[in-house]
Order: C-alpha cells, then sequence, then structure tokens
C-alpha cells in the first residue's frame, strides 16, 4: 500500500501530472544528496518525496510562458 495515499497526495496540487512531476524531480534531489526535509522510514528517494509533498515540504511553483 502506498502512503501517504493518492487521494491525499492528489488535493496538495492541482493535478496529478503535477505531482508526478514534483515528486520525480525531488526523488531525483534527494539521488543527489539533497537533504531530507522529513523522518521517514523508507529508503527510497520516491517514496521520501511523496511524504514530503503531503506534509508541505515542498511546493511547485507554476511557470507562465
Amino acid at each position: 500500500m502506498i502512503y501517504p495515499s493518492i487521494d491525499t497526495l492528489i488535493n496538495k496540487v492541482d493535478s496529478k501530472y503535477t505531482l508526478v512531476i514534483a515528486a520525480a524531480k525531488r526523488a531525483r534531489m534527494l539521488n543527489e544528496g539533497a537533504r531530507r526535509m522529513v523522518d521517514s522510514h523508507s529508503m527510497k528517494d520516491v517514496s521520501i518525496a511523496l511524504e514530503e509533498i503531503n506534509l508541505g515540504k515542498v511546493g511547485y511553483e507554476r511557470l507562465k510562458k
């Protein structure tokens, strides 16, 4: 089972596509050595990124062209 659930994560962002991009970018940052912003029992970067998004530690900004 995924923690946090997709249902709760969707409420944190404007679309599921934004969620995927935000989680992927943050996971990449963690993989490259960025410091964790949450205490997590998981060792997987994507899981940690999702937990950070769920707790509001990671956000995103829409850029207008």
